[in-house]
């Protein structure tokens, strides 16, 4: 017998941000900094390739660390909901005449068959996957709690949480508008470009509850396929206090925080790997949506300062400015990387 739902067909929809692909000139730097100090669990190395996992996350891996020449992002890649969507997805991307690139199952170990394609408008590469092995870790390291996949170690990120991209004023229109109307994300809050009032500043989307598991910036310098940050979820608003004690013990180097988004209403601090210069979130808490009839919220430029931060490191929103950190201001992300290629990683 069927179940209800099965009688109607919703179409592809994307579940959930997956994992990254990080470029590094340095792994052993890189794993310092993930492995042994956030305290992700290493669950393969393949060469030059590591692939690692939160202590929530039952999958495979959420972060791949490839070693090369560039501190680029590889692939931001997205799990789908069903097995079937990868193929419709790439069925839709074919019809809009988007060049799109198969990546056979295994070339990113422990994951099954992708699509690849870069977003039009902003370039940034986005990978679509469905299947993803859920290994075992090894005994030692198992936590007595089945949905843990590991016991808590370091700083005990829980599981990967969203990622900020940036691309240029003149883009960002159409970028934004095509992960909404194709891949099915949600503006849940947003902003305009004081100067051009028609031009998104900001938008942080989601497909989850969450406020944004998918953020779009306007990029200052005009730059498209940016990165601004990939952010790990920890627990508690205590446990990124914790953190920037001990990250300010190792010497790790800090961009903005520790404070308080009004955006989202999470815990922040911003740092950076020190073996590609990645930036990194460090993040907790922030409100949840339920509303089926949610209606995105707005923020005006005089009130956008308490948006980036309600409390903590104060984040200059001047148009220009280059004081202390620009790095959590949306209208000002430095450029970080150059453009990617339509090629698979790993």
């Amino acid at each position: 017998m069927t179940r209800f739902s099965d009688r109607f067909d919703p179409g592809p929809q994307i579940a959930q941000c997956g994992t990254v692909n990080l470029g590094t000139r340095d792994l052993e730097k890189s794993l310092f900094f993930f492995r042994d100090t956030l305290g992700m669990e290493e669950v393969e190395r393949d060469g030059n390739v590591s692939y690692l996992r939160c202590y929530q996350e039952l999958g495979h891996h959420s972060l791949v660390l490839t070693e090369q020449d560039e501190n680029i992002v590889n692939a931001f890649s997205f799990r789908v909901k069903r097995p079937q969507d990868v193929e419709l997805f790439a069925e839709e991307l074919a019809r809009q005449g988007i060049e799109t690139l198969e990546v056979p199952a295994g070339t990113e170990r422990g994951r099954g068959t992708a699509v690849r394609f870069l977003v039009p408008g902003s370039q940034h590469p986005f990978e679509l996957y469905y299947d993803m092995e859920k290994p075992l870790a090894p005994e030692a390291m198992r936590s007595r709690l089945p949905s843990n996949s590991s016991k808590r170690r370091g700083l005990g990120v829980r599981r990967i949480d969203h990622f900020n991209v940036q691309t240029s004023p003149d883009t960002i229109n159409q970028a934004e508008r095509w992960v909404r109307d194709t891949l099915g994300f949600k503006r849940r809050e947003f902003a305009h470009l004081a100067d051009r009032r028609d031009t998104v500043l900001a938008s942080w989307m989601s497909v989850t509850p969450q406020v944004h598991d998918l953020a779009m910036v306007a990029n200052a310098a005009g730059k498209t396929a940016q990165l601004h940050h990939v952010a790990f979820n920890l627990q508690d608003f205590s446990d990124v206090l914790s953190a920037a004690d001990t990250l300010r013990d190792l010497d790790v180097s800090y961009g903005v925080g520790p404070g308080k988004h009004g955006i989202g209403q999470a815990m922040y601090l911003y740092i950076h790997d020190p073996g590609s210069d990645h930036r990194v979130e460090i993040y907790a808490g922030g409100y949840l949506i339920f509303d089926p009839d949610w209606e995105a919220i707005e923020w005006q430029p005089e009130a956008f300062p308490e948006g980036m931060t309600w409390y903590g490191d104060p984040i200059d929103t001047r148009p220009g400015s280059r004081g202390r950190d620009t790095t959590g201001c949306a209208g000002l992300y430095l450029p970080q990387h150059p453009r990617p290629k339509l090629v698979a990683a790993g």
